[in-house]
């Protein structure tokens, strides 16, 4: 197959990013997990479960309309291949898995969308029926409209954890309470700082208005206790610490997510540089202000470079093609003046907002022994005690050598940064030098019958 120039997500990011290659007289092929491009923010259900776009995107239905639009009139001008998971990488080579079957895609250029998804403090008991991720109960709701229950607590921290129980308040559910671990009411000399995000900030406070209309109390200050469960292992309600007191809300549906973490592996199977960002407290790809990684001719943009919310998002997609338009010595530049102060505007903003809803790290050293960790492989905080404390190590792929967390499906997708936390913790070091889960294929899960079933 021709070298290409590939882009890997078709949400905000990936489709602006096509939209600019596409105007410049050049044809990408877009990969795209979801069987429509959206993204997690535009995501589209089947035709049979639609609704209004009012009902889907709340205040960005105008701007999902726009997205549409946007696609509706670049799909001949593009390969768009959805459904079609990325597996594996190197450089000049992707090998995917679709519809058809196993593939490789060469690329000539490559631009990295792969968006975000979410980071999550374990609690006792949360692997129990209807315990949902934030971003999972997001998509039950856009994709399936679906519910994960019919009285939901909404647990963790992080602007999403406002929206979505207004979204699920909204079309029907019971919310029952927002537990809030963090303390954002209590930062008042960041207010400025918020308020710089205008429409963004205007929102957060709607949605956390909305909520108290509809007399869902939102608790902050909160440590999540336990997943109380039944004898069938469904979640009953969720015991939690308030203002000097144990408690319990009951439920039968439970949300839980604690901010949102930048898709990084395809960028690391490369190869990629990457820094460590100290308010994320996170590791991200290395790159210049207009998306150029460490690698030449691979670009990065949306939240899979660093998470920046999804208007962001689309300016950078436009940033990293007119990146790549550049340096490939395209005859006509493109404008990016208007792209580069959007970023620059809003980097107040959200390095104000990250600090409010900062990732609860110093919960992890107060986790019991018998806390599922590591799902995939059964890995508890006591299994993970027990080897830093038996090896001496402290990064954390020396760790997963020696109790196998993140050796499971999920490649430590899910559990990686609670694990960095619980080591670094039990370490007595920085998270920093604890590093980061190094990528391995296959990225997903991949059944050799579907391997087999075309040219590997």
């Amino acid at each position: 197959m021709d070298a290409a120039i590939v882009i890997i997500g078709a949400g905000p990011a990936g489709i602006a990013a096509a939209a600019t290659l596409a105007q410049a007289g050049l044809r990408p092929v877009v990969i795209d997990e979801a069987f429509r491009p959206g993204g997690q923010i535009f995501r589209q259900p089947r035709p049979q479960l639609m609704r209004t776009d009012d009902k889907l995107y709340g205040f960005d239905a105008k701007r999902a309309v726009g997205f549409r639009d946007t696609f509706a009139a670049l799909a001949s001008m593009v390969d768009y291949r959805p459904e079609t998971q990325v597996w594996s990488a190197c450089e000049g080579k992707l090998h995917l898995l679709g519809k058809a079957g196993p593939s490789i895609q060469n690329w000539s250029h490559l631009i990295i969308a792969t968006g975000a998804m979410d980071r999550i403090l374990p609690v006792k008991g949360w692997s129990a029926v209807g315990v949902y991720s934030l971003g999972g109960a997001q998509i039950a709701l856009k994709a399936d409209a679906s519910l994960i229950g019919r009285r939901v607590v909404f647990a963790g921290t992080g602007p999403l954890l406002y929206l979505v129980a207004y979204q699920y308040a909204k079309a029907g559910a019971t919310v029952i309470a927002v537990l809030e671990t963090g303390n954002p009411f209590g930062h008042t000399a960041r207010l400025p700082a918020l308020a710089s995000g205008g429409t963004a900030f205007a929102r957060g406070l709607f949605y956390m208005a909305a909520l108290r209309t509809r007399a869902v109390p939102l608790l902050t200050g909160v440590r999540l206790i336990e997943v109380l469960r039944d004898a069938d292992d469904h979640v009953t309600g969720v015991a939690y610490h308030w203002r000097g007191r144990d408690r319990v809300a009951r439920c039968d549906g439970l949300a839980i997510g604690h901010g949102l973490k930048a898709e990084t592996q395809v960028a690391d199977l490369l190869g990629l540089e990457f820094a460590f960002d100290p308010v994320q407290r996170q590791w991200l790809p290395r790159t210049d202000c207009d998306g150029r990684s460490s690698m030449a001719r691979v670009y990065l943009a949306g939240d899979g470079l660093s998470i920046r919310g999804s208007e962001i998002a689309n300016a950078s997609g436009r940033l990293a093609a007119a990146a790549l338009l550049c340096d490939s010595g395209h005859a006509r530049p493109i404008e990016i003046a208007r792209e580069r102060r959007m970023v620059a505007k809003t980097a107040r903003f959200r390095k104000a907002l990250d600090k409010t809803f900062a990732f609860p790290h110093q919960l992890a050293a107060t986790l019991s022994d018998d806390v599922l960790i590591c799902r995939c492989e059964g890995v508890t905080a006591g299994t993970i005690r027990q080897a830093v404390a038996v090896s001496g190590e402290a990064e954390i792929n020396r760790i997963k050598a020696f109790c196998r967390v993140g050796m499971g499906r999920c490649q430590g997708r899910l559990c990686g940064t609670s694990a960095a936390e619980l080591i670094a913790a039990s370490a007595g070091a920085s998270i920093e030098a604890v590093g980061r889960l190094r990528a391995q294929a296959p990225l997903r899960p991949v059944a050799l019958a579907d391997l087999l079933r075309g040219e590997p």
